[in-house]
């Protein structure tokens, strides 16, 4: 991921030289392991503890004549160690993979508990503004288009809970990448014992796989990158809502706008939802990071490394990204400017379109059949009002009279109100407020 899009902390974990430092945890845990068995002299363990890691350049130029990562960071750990030759046992029984996907492990964690603090934020964020515009009265859009009366913490509402059940799928998630395996060249443990593998999974904190070839299959992998995927989607659809709220047309919400910020190079008048749209694109890097890495389950055999390349971008990627998204989400809200009197107006704007439902069950209650009566003469006012822009209840007194209807006006001023449609909103407040 570039530079602009990387936070510190998400970066350092995706770092070579934090990469390194894992990879010599593992690889100590794993001597320590076997001078405790006995497989190797116990007066080795202390010089590997003690080297320390080595730089990302140091390990680049051996990379350059060697062409294996792993090799060349082995050599210029055993440069650092003194004396050199307690080196000779470090990896001892091991293959790559032993080491890279247990140290991979680790950075999934650490990166997935980054995420999930950003995450809880995020909800709280969320249910907190969606609590405070409970009552805020707009209109309802399906399609685009004016339906009945809603209130907006309703809407926010809901994805307060779409991103609380997308931390929770993330945590579940995370049990599924803390998983390791130090089981040799083809998984069989033929070179080292499986206390070993044991030893390290639990000074980890990880789990041993239950059955590993030369790799950890990469079915929790995907689970993670899917898990991913959903969130910024999540965080999306909240950018989108305030794109669509902010248009010139609705002018319902504003993205916080700073002192001397500029909105366009040609029209000082501008002020766009850049935030909304840059997360909008954010969104797509995460999501197109899943079929990738879902292709690296089926492998050749016990492995080939056409999952590695792959890997290398596409996790990084996805969680520099997100987390991106995520602290950048909560500034949206956060700063977040609702115009309630805006909400209002367009609520009216269409003349009382927005209550033909509640008129069609009005209608039917006083005896007409729905299909043949009722909704044909609420249909033709509604249609003549949007032609006209002649008031609704204008239109369907004059449609009612020529059916020979006489109107409970009475009546339908009780039940045409905005308020009436969200009564029984409560339950879901309620449980909004306890969501944590």
């Amino acid at each position: 991921m570039i530079e602009r899009y990387t936070l510190p902390e998400m970066g350092r974990v995706w770092s070579d030289a934090h990469k390194y430092e894992l990879w010599c945890q593992v690889e100590v845990l794993v001597v320590e392991a076997h001078a405790e068995a006995g497989t190797i002299p116990p007066e080795v363990v202390e010089p590997v503890r003690k080297a320390p890691p080595p730089t990302p350049e140091a390990v680049h130029a051996i990379e350059a004549v060697t062409q294996h990562d792993v090799i060349a960071f082995l050599s210029a750990w055993a440069d650092n160690t003194e004396p050199r030759e307690a080196a000779r046992y470090v990896h001892f029984g091991m293959t790559s993979s032993d080491l890279l996907d247990t140290a991979l492990a680790l950075q999934l964690v650490e990166a997935t508990d980054i995420l999930l603090a950003k995450a809880d934020t995020l909800v709280a964020t969320l249910r907190d503004h969606a609590l405070a515009h409970r009552a805020t009265l707009r209109v309802g859009r399906t399609h685009g288009i004016h339906g009945e009366p809603d209130v907006w913490g309703h809407r926010v509402a809901d994805f307060a809970f779409a991103m609380a059940r997308s931390r929770d799928r993330l945590r579940r998630a995370r049990e599924a990448v803390g998983v390791m395996a130090i089981s040799g060249a083809v998984g069989t443990y033929s070179n080292i014992d499986p206390a070993v593998e044991l030893h390290v999974a639990r000074k980890l904190g990880l789990k041993s796989a239950d059955v590993s070839t030369q790799v950890v299959i990469r079915d929790g992998i995907s689970e993670w990158v899917s898990a991913l995927a959903i969130m910024a989607t999540v965080c999306e659809a909240v950018a989108l809502e305030v794109r669509h709220g902010q248009r010139t047309e609705v002018r319902e919400l504003w993205e916080p706008f700073g002192k001397g910020q500029k909105g366009s190079s040609a029209m000082p008048h501008k002020k766009n939802p850049i935030i909304s749209e840059r997360l909008a694109g954010m969104a797509r890097i995460v999501r197109a990071q899943v079929v990738p890495v879902l292709e690296g389950i089926p492998l050749w055999h016990e492995r080939d490394i056409s999952h590695s390349s792959t890997e290398r971008i596409a996790l990084p990627d996805a969680s520099i990204a997100l987390d991106y998204m995520l602290n950048l989400t909560n500034r949206l809200m956060s700063g977040l400017v609702v115009d309630e009197a805006r909400m209002r107006a367009n609520l009216d704007s269409t003349g009382g379109l927005i209550y033909t439902s509640t008129v069609l069950l009005e209608l039917v209650e006083a005896g007409m059949s729905r299909d043949d009566e009722a909704y044909p003469l609420v249909q033709k006012a509604a249609m003549e009002t949007w032609e006209t822009g002649v008031p609704f209840r204008d239109t369907l007194r004059t449609h009612a009279a020529a059916a020979g209807l006489t109107l409970d006006e009475a009546r339908l001023d009780a039940v045409c109100r905005p308020e009436r449609f969200v009564e029984r909103l409560s339950p879901v407040f309620d449980r909004l407020s306890a969501l944590a």
